[in-house]
C-alpha cells in the first residue's frame, strides 16, 4: 500500500483535491529529481562523461517505461518530451502537411488545448473545422463524414472525467477514411491508462505534471506520422549536420533518433527522469491502494450528490467531479474551502466553450482526487460542505 511518508510534506488537515490541474508528487519521485541535480547533473546527447552517460541511460530508460505503460511497440511509435500536452498538441498540427486533410474534427467538451489549436490549424489549411457533442457516457459519434481529417479529442474530460469509450472504433473508421487521430491523453493517463492502452492512434498528448511527475509534457507518436511533418520548428539536438544553407535532421539519418523531430533545443533532463520514476511508483501501486481511491471519490459522488442544493455535471462517480451549489458564489465557495484547507479549483478549468457557451453555467467548483486522498479528506470536506450549503 501507499505509505503515508510518500506525501510526508502534506501538513495536518490540508486536503488537496486539485489532482486534475496538477497532481501531487510522491516522495520517491522528489527523490529521483533532487538526485539528478546533485548526482549527476548535466546535458544528455551532448557530452561523454560519466554525467552524462547516467543522463542519457535514465532518459532511454524512461522513454521505454513510457510506451510500456501504455502497452505500446517501439516498432511503431517513438515518444518525445515537450513543455506540456497544449504545447505536443500545437507542435504536430502547426508542422502537419495541409495538403494531406480535408477537415479538423474536435468535440464539445475538450480543454482549450485542442479546442484553440484546432481553430488555429483549421484557418492556417483554409479547411472546415467540426464540433462534436459528445454523448452523455463520453463517446463520440460516428456516423458523420471523417475522410482524410484530423481527429483531435481527448480521451477523458477534466470537467468530469467522461471517458472516451469507443476511442478503438474511432481510430480504425478515421484511419480507414484516410484520416489521422490525435488523443489528449492530459486526464487519462494518470487514472485512466487502461483505456489508451493497445490503441494505435497517431499520436498521444500528455502532461507529466498530471502523472505524478515534475513538469513536463510527452507525445507517442505513430513513426508513420512523420510522413505528413513538415520540420519547421527546429534547432539544436535535432541535427546531424550543418551546412550553410541546409542541415541533415538526426531523425532522417537515424530512426534511433525519431524522437528528434519533437525536441528542439536542451531537454528538461532531470524532468524526464523523474517521470520514470513516476511511473515506477504507479506500477507498484496495490489493488487495495487502487480501491481505496475508489472508495474516496465514490463517497464523495454520493455525498454531493445527495444534496439538492448542489447540481453535478457529473452523471457518475468519478475522481474529477464538477459543480455548483444555487445560490452560492463558486469564487465565494472555493475561497471558503481554501480557509478551511481545502485545495479545490474554481471557475471553467480551460473549457469556456462547454460550460459557458454550450450548457450555460455558472463558474464552478472542481475536486479532483488522487491516490494521495484519505478517508479523512472525504470526511473534513463533507463537513466543511454539509456546514457551508
Amino acid at each position: 500500500m501507499i505509505l503515508m511518508n510518500d506525501f510526508d510534506y502534506l501538513n495536518s488537515g490540508e486536503v488537496y483535491l486539485d489532482s486534475a490541474c496538477q497532481s501531487l508528487r510522491p516522495r520517491p519521485v522528489l527523490n529521483a529529481l533532487k538526485e539528478y541535480y546533485e548526482k549527476f547533473n548535466s546535458c544528455g546527447e551532448r557530452v561523454k562523461y560519466p554525467w552524462g552517460v547516467e543522463t542519457d541511460r535514465r532518459v532511454e530508460e524512461t522513454r521505454k517505461k513510457v510506451l510500456k505503460y501504455l502497452k505500446l511497440s517501439s516498432k511503431d511509435y517513438f515518444v518525445s518530451f515537450t513543455l506540456n500536452t497544449t504545447y505536443g498538441i500545437n507542435l504536430i498540427l502547426s508542422q502537419l502537411d495541409t495538403n494531406d486533410f480535408d477537415s479538423v474534427i474536435t468535440s464539445d467538451i475538450e480543454h482549450n488545448s485542442p479546442f484553440l489549436s484546432t481553430i488555429a490549424f483549421a484557418k492556417r489549411a483554409n479547411i472546415p473545422r467540426v464540433v462534436l457533442s459528445r454523448n452523455d457516457d463520453g463517446t463520440l459519434p460516428l456516423d458523420g463524414d471523417f475522410r482524410r481529417a484530423v481527429v483531435v479529442v481527448n480521451a477523458a474530460s477534466n470537467i468530469d472525467g467522461r471517458k472516451l469509450l469507443n476511442i478503438k472504433e474511432l481510430i480504425k473508421k478515421v484511419h480507414e477514411e484516410e484520416g489521422i487521430v490525435i488523443i489528449d491523453a492530459a486526464q487519462a493517463m494518470a487514472h485512466s491508462a487502461d483505456i489508451l492502452q493497445k490503441t494505435e492512434p497517431d499520436a498521444i498528448c500528455f502532461s507529466a505534471h498530471k502523472l505524478y511527475s515534475s513538469s513536463l509534457g510527452g507525445i507517442v507518436v505513430r513513426k508513420g506520422l512523420l510522413e505528413k511533418i513538415e520540420t519547421s520548428f527546429i534547432g539544436g539536438g535535432m541535427v546531424d549536420d550543418v551546412e550553410k544553407e541546409n542541415y541533415l535532421l538526426s531523425s532522417e539519418k537515424n530512426p534511433d533518433h525519431f524522437y528528434t523531430k519533437f525536441e528542439p533545443g536542451l531537454q528538461a533532463w532531470g524532468e524526464i527522469i523523474a517521470l520514470g520514476e513516476a511511473l515506477d511508483w504507479l506500477n507498484k501501486l496495490s489493488k487495495r491502494d487502487k480501491k481505496n481511491f475508489e472508495e474516496n471519490y465514490t463517497e464523495l459522488f454520493r455525498f454531493l450528490n445527495s444534496s439538492e442544493k448542489i447540481k453535478l455535471v457529473n452523471r457518475e462517480a468519478n475522481p474529477t467531479m464538477s459543480f455548483f451549489v444555487e445560490g452560492v458564489d463558486s469564487h465565494l465557495l472555493g475561497g471558503a474551502l481554501g480557509a478551511e484547507k481545502i485545495m479545490a479549483r474554481t471557475g471553467y478549468f480551460c473549457a469556456h466553450y462547454y460550460l459557458d457557451k454550450v450548457r450555460h453555467f455558472p463558474p464552478l467548483v472542481r475536486f479532483s482526487l488522487g491516490y494521495h486522498n484519505r478517508p479523512e479528506d472525504i470526511e473534513k470536506v463533507k463537513k466543511v460542505m454539509e456546514k457551508i450549503v
